[in-house]
């Protein structure tokens, strides 16, 4: 097989799941926050940590908690893709292809 399409699928899966892994970890203990609101006694614990959670995704988001969630996933992405695009060379490299 050809090292190119090899390289483009490495790339694409592990930019994909790069960008997902830190949006469903956000989400989760977002929803985690949302959900320990409900629980009598926790009520300020939850509500402040999410808050709190929605301010800080704030700042890498101009303002706006959805687009620092974007920018945070993009980011683990590209660095991702990177790092892979040197691991593929490296192989490519050390086994003389």
């Amino acid at each position: 097989m050809t090292t190119l399409p090899t390289l483009i699928r490495s790339l694409a899966l592990t930019a994909l799941l790069s960008f997902i892994a830190p949006v469903v970890l956000f989400l989760g203990f977002f929803a985690f926050l949302c959900t320990m609101s409900w629980v009598p006694g926790l009520e300020t614990l939850g509500q402040t940590g999410a808050n709190d959670l929605l301010q800080f995704l704030a700042i890498f988001g101009n303002g706006c908690s959805v687009e620092g969630l974007f920018v945070i996933g993009l980011t683990c992405s590209f660095v991702a893709a990177l790092f892979d695009t040197y691991a593929f060379y490296n192989y490519q490299h050390l086994n003389n292809h």
